[in-house]
């Protein structure tokens, strides 16, 4: 069984499959878990809905190509609020971008501010040739915008949740993409995009 703060953030433990990287750079993906309907969250950014659809870990190739994890202030918070006793992220350094860092440190989190290009830059430095994930609605529309997101990853889950976070800001605007891959594991049907540059 995978951990709550494994599923919330993407990362499930398995196996060093490195088939999703290329020439040695891994590539940044946005990965998320999402309703049929396009919530990544409900409306008090809660995610413990999603928690049903991972009691086994469906997709072990995804965290093996992931060397590290760039993540949105908010989503950081609500993933720490909701699983006190994991605190470990298994295979890779964790990213935060935020424009204020917290006063106490927080174990295995390096807080980036500044420019959104750098701190990918940085966070993709370390990842060891493998992917950088990038997890947040705001964050990841923020990188989708600047053209700095490779691929994109969703979680289809067979829900409709009515309200909450949606899968994109509002004024994300079009990106255009070309789905590459789609695999269902039980209720979980994950679907792969290139974004088109």
């Amino acid at each position: 069984m995978i951990s709550f703060r494994q599923m919330i953030l993407g990362r499930t433990p398995g196996h060093t499959d490195m088939s999703e990287t290329h020439a040695g750079q891994g590539k940044v993906v946005v990965n998320r878990s999402m309703s049929l309907d396009g919530f990544i969250a409900g409306p008090d950014h809660e995610m413990d809905w999603a928690i049903d659809f991972f009691t086994e870990d469906p997709f072990p190739e995804i965290m093996a190509a992931t060397g590290a994890m760039l993540i949105g202030r908010r989503t950081h918070e609500v993933a720490k609020r909701m699983s006190h006793e994991d605190r470990d992220y298994d295979g890779g350094p964790v990213f935060v971008m935020t424009h204020q860092p917290p006063d106490e440190p927080d174990p295995g989190v390096t807080f980036l501010t500044g420019d959104l290009a750098e701190a990918v830059a940085t966070a993709r430095a370390v990842a060891g040739g493998k992917n950088l994930e990038i997890l947040g609605a705001d964050l990841a529309s923020q990188c989708l915008q600047r053209g700095l997101v490779d691929d994109v990853l969703v979680y289809v889950l067979p829900v409709l949740m009515g309200d909450g976070v949606r899968f994109s800001t509002s004024g994300l605007g079009r990106i255009d993409l070309e789905p590459f891959d789609n695999v269902q594991s039980g209720p979980v049907t994950m679907l792969r995009f290139h974004v088109r540059k």
